[in-house]
């Protein structure tokens, strides 16, 4: 029989009656009381018991009862930090409360989101043209944030063909560009110009008072310069979709198992060669064209496509691609899978797009509400959906470093945009482990990028069991060997890890040991040499066994990555046996 899986975690409704409790008439008053009071404790404890696993759930258990109690030290500290540092980098608001948080977290949360700036409400619009890597465009964002004003944000480089508009109205390309309405207020400069002299309040009460004139530019439109919605229709696609309509798909017995939404071999194949005019042997032959091209798959991978009782199902009926994968909104695309290189060249492009304009500087904090609205976002969700059906064998290890860890960045903002930022232990789990996309025919989830791919099928934290089994095609795609530098380049959306940023394959090397060097030089690793005591980040406490056989060689590895004068003190301290090495409470609390 199929796994059957638990209640999910986002629906735990307490019904007084089935709870077990029999109460006495007279005591009608004590039992409303108690119940109020209890349904809170009540709503916690199920909530602990109602955890579900999927079948190829590897999850990354990064956490301990330790973790969690210093979370709960850190939060007071955290509220009052960004509550003091108004006009550095603060997001318009933290776009979702987790639903679990208990009571005294969401007061504080609360209080924070209430000292943010709020911005101006106005009848015009504002446009600001910019640009990837550009520093100014940077500052002119928080410029406009600081005077509380909202703006539209066209991305020349993300939309080509606004470059010639910008063009018209300013006689040049060059970024950044500000427009209040038609009016064209200039560059950085002009903006901090104009701010000096008073000019720019006059400017904000036209921009409050008057609507839009039909010149002014527009907001980006949605799938405007987009290349995911073209591409080939792929005519086995439509061969699949009528074969859907006309094969009975349903639950059968197959080897002592029950399988749901599944068909026959010989139906498929009375199908096939009815509506391709094939001989049987030929039909078999197109079927497993069908099969090769991932649109269905043997529930029990024995063979590609074959007549007769074996059982096969279509790709998005598959119980796990239905319910936990969240680039196949649509079902199957219709189109033909482009290559690989090709789509994650336009994901990097677009995670550095949205990395450069919603996060700030040193990466560290997202503005997760404006990613949700912006119109990069719903790009990047058409965008993984080419994912689907695409052919990963044969990619090269620079091309699959960069992606999936462009990949995992995009996939955590994703989940919490959908799911809300995981309150516990629990919820993290679920994270990394229920939300999937599919990629190539096969589903991924956050840890199985990290564990199976990345680290080359090594066991997660506290787990016996390895991400992918001997016949997982997974496994095909997993890197030979541990790469250690991806732990300081994947962000799971926490406080302790690592900053933002984009990955390319041609510089993925480069990339990583800065990515090193940042995090351990900023925190991640530091060290008393009067008390002989290096304080060193959780990661590599948990991942300990990809930078070494022992301590000594983890600390040995990171030592690599801090400066030379640093380096060379904690290398003395390790010769001599007297260092004392402990690791850093990790603050899982959201990184916006």
């Amino acid at each position: 029989m199929e796994s059957v899986r638990s209640t999910s975690l986002h629906s735990l409704d307490l019904d007084p009656e089935t709870q077990g409790s029999i109460w006495p008439d007279k005591a009608m008053a004590i039992k409303n009381f108690v119940m109020d009071k209890s349904a809170g404790a009540v709503s916690t404890v199920l909530r602990r018991l109602s955890g579900k696993k999927g079948d190829d759930e590897e999850v990354a258990t990064q956490e301990n009862k330790e973790d969690v109690e210093s979370h709960q030290e850190v939060k007071t500290e955290e509220a009052s930090q960004k509550a003091s540092e108004k006009f550095a980098w603060n997001p318009l608001g933290y776009f979702k409360f987790t639903r679990d948080a208990d009571d005294e977290n969401k007061v504080e949360q609360q209080e924070v989101v209430n000292d943010l700036l709020q911005p101006i409400v106005a009848k015009g619009r504002i446009i600001l043209y910019t640009r990837l890597g550009c520093q100014e465009c940077k500052e002119a964002r928080l410029f406009l944030y600081r005077k509380r004003l909202r703006y539209a944000e066209i991305n020349i480089d993300v939309y080509p063909s606004r470059k010639l508009e910008l063009e018209k109205i300013s006689g040049s390309s060059a970024v950044p560009k500000v427009l209040f309405n038609e009016i064209l207020i200039g560059g950085l400069n002009e903006m901090k110009n104009l701010d000096d002299t008073g000019k720019l309040k006059d400017k904000i009460d036209y921009l409050i008072a008057e609507v839009p004139s039909p010149e002014a530019p527009l907001p980006p439109l949605s799938g405007e310069d987009d290349e995911s919605n073209s591409g080939v229709i792929d005519e086995l696609a439509l061969v699949v979709r009528k074969m859907k309509e006309s094969v009975p798909v349903k639950d059968r017995f197959y080897k002592m198992r029950r399988f749901t939404s599944c068909f026959l071999g010989s139906e498929a194949v009375d199908f096939i060669s009815e509506d391709q005019y094939l001989e049987r042997e030929e039909a078999i032959q197109f079927g497993r064209k069908l099969a090769s091209k991932l649109f269905f798959y043997h529930v029990l991978d024995e063979n590609e496509f074959e007549d007769g009782n074996h059982l096969y199902r279509f790709l998005d009926h598959d119980p796990i691609v239905s319910t936990q994968c969240y680039n196949i909104p649509r079902g199957i695309i219709d189109v033909k899978p482009k290559p690989i290189i090709e789509i994650a060249s336009r994901l990097r492009f677009l995670s550095y797009a949205i990395f450069d304009a919603y996060t700030s500087e040193d990466g560290k904090h997202v503005d997760y509400r404006s990613i949700h609205g912006s119109e990069e976002f719903a790009r990047y969700l058409r965008t993984v959906e080419e994912l689907q059906r695409v052919e990963l064998q044969g990619m090269p290890k620079e091309e699959k470093l960069a992606f999936f860890i462009n990949l995992y960045n995009m996939m955590a903002i994703h989940a919490i945009l959908v799911w809300g930022h995981p309150a516990g232990a629990l919820e993290r789990r679920k994270l990394f482990g229920d939300f999937k996309y599919v990629v190539g025919g096969c589903t991924y989830s956050l840890s199985a990028i990290q564990n199976g791919i990345l680290r080359g099928n090594q066991r997660p934290p506290y787990n016996l069991m390895k991400p992918f089994g001997a016949k997982d095609k997974r496994s095909q795609v997993a890197l030979p060997y541990p790469e250690p530098l991806i732990h300081f380049a994947l962000v799971c959306g926490t406080r302790s890890g690592p900053a933002l940023r984009c990955y390319s394959p041609g510089n993925i090397d480069k990339e990583l040991t800065e990515a090193a060097c940042l995090f351990l030089r900023s925190g991640g690793f530091y060290y008393d040499l009067n008390n002989k005591v290096a304080s060193v980040s959780k990661i590599l406490n948990w991942f300990r066994v990809d930078f070494g056989k022992n301590e000594l060689e983890v600390v040995k590895h990171a030592s690599n990555y801090l400066d030379s004068k640093d380096s060379e003190a904690l290398l003395e301290m390790l010769s001599t046996n007297q260092l004392k090495v402990t690791y850093q409470p990790y603050d899982w609390g959201v990184n916006c």
